[in-house]
């Protein structure tokens, strides 16, 4: 997942990265909504855990990278970075 680390971490996004993750699983498997067979089955199947859990260990991991860099990099100077104003 290129770049999960600077999505939105919304619910709507998280909700509609499931139900993408969800319809392509479903195509691969072959199987419709018609069949009736539960999401959680499907992703058994596979054997992959849900999209939202790798988005949120891509951003953790970017956390660490970021507090783990140097005092003057661009990164850790926007993270330090205080608005003044509203």
């Amino acid at each position: 997942m290129y770049g999960a680390e600077c999505w939105p971490a919304t619910k709507e996004v998280e909700t509609r990265l499931s139900i993408m993750e969800t319809n392509i699983l479903r195509w691969t498997a072959g199987v419709t909504r018609m069949e009736r067979i539960r999401n959680d089955v499907i992703w058994q199947k596979f054997g992959v855990a849900p999209i939202a859990d790798k988005k949120r260990e891509a951003r953790l991991r970017w956390c660490g990278h970021v507090l783990r860099g140097k005092e003057d990099s661009v990164r850790k100077i926007g993270l330090n970075y205080e608005v003044i104003g509203k």
